[in-house]
């Protein structure tokens, strides 16, 4: 059964090798996205407990920055503000890469199908 695919089939193949590559690829944004919003949505709750007049510190690169609570916090509201959208984002393109998947394989499989059946005759 070593026969050859035809050029169609090869190419669909090879497309969904590549579809698989980019699920893998967002799959692994998504849980980092996934991890950071945890992180931040911890924050704000520990700052949300914190008396309005607590000093508090924020990274900014390699410094930390005096900052109020209240600035604090709007900035991690603004992060998970963020982070979200790109959660959106994520799963909107995972749903467009699995329906391509499937869309394709199905054209593999009447691809291979009919690939058979002409021989078969």
């Amino acid at each position: 059964m070593s026969q050859e695919l035809p050029p169609q089939a090869q190419n669909q193949m090879s497309q969904l090798q590549q579809l698989q590559q980019q699920a893998q690829s967002l799959a692994v944004q998504k849980n980092q996205v996934e991890s950071s919003q945890k992180a931040t949505e911890t924050a704000l709750e520990e700052l949300k407990n914190l008396p309005e007049d607590a000093t508090v510190y924020r990274t900014v690169g390699n410094l930390q920055i005096k900052t109020t609570r209240d600035d604090a916090i709007e900035k991690l509201e603004e992060q998970k503000e963020n982070l979200s959208l790109r959660l959106q984002s994520i799963n909107r393109q995972e749903e467009r890469i699995s329906k391509r998947f499937k869309q394709l394989q199905e054209q593999l499989q009447q691809s291979m199908g009919k690939q058979q059946g002409g021989k078969a005759q």
